[in-house]
């Protein structure tokens, strides 16, 4: 443990936050996958990937920043480029700038994906978080959640490229 206090339990209040935060918690990724598998044949992980891909300069990234912007073990990252490859939407090659590195690529046909699995995301998105809040909560909701994952973890976050 980092501090020098003894860890306390949380007090009902806290309890009743983190009750409603652990719900979201699980229930949100479970909607997002049910939609995309549904809708697209994609996992919200792989929709990610996609949509990391699709919005980076020259479609390209390093797989080292694509497996930090997704807080995705190198592994877990390299099994689903796997899957996106074998469907030719993505493709992996030596980085021209270090030869030691891999860089993922979206190809067309993954742009294609991209295009035709986003509108319902975004939909459900909307419909589920952008609807359900006021805009001075949904400002609120962006501050709390870059906290939150700075507290988890400081490394920089995925964040869209201006289009």
């Amino acid at each position: 443990m980092h501090d020098a206090e003894e860890p306390r339990e949380l007090d009902a209040a806290e309890l009743e936050v983190w009750a409603d935060f652990a719900t979201l918690l699980e229930r949100l990724p479970g909607a997002l996958d049910a939609q995309l598998q549904r809708d697209s044949g994609l996992s919200h992980f792989e929709h990610g990937i996609l949509t990391a891909l699709d919005r980076a300069p020259g479609r390209s990234l390093r797989m080292s920043t694509l497996a930090g912007y997704a807080s995705s073990t190198p592994s877990r990252l390299s099994r689903a480029m796997s899957r996106l490859e074998a469907k030719g939407w993505v493709r992996r090659s030596p980085d021209p700038d270090d030869g030691r590195s891999i860089r993922g690529e979206l190809t067309e046909a993954g742009r294609e994906m991209v295009a035709g699995s986003t509108p319902g995301h975004h939909a459900l998105v909307r419909r589920l978080v952008f609807d359900s809040l006021t805009a001075a909560q949904l400002r609120q909701l962006s501050t709390i959640s870059r906290r939150i994952s700075t507290a988890v973890d400081p490394a920089p976050a995925w964040r869209p490229a201006a289009r």
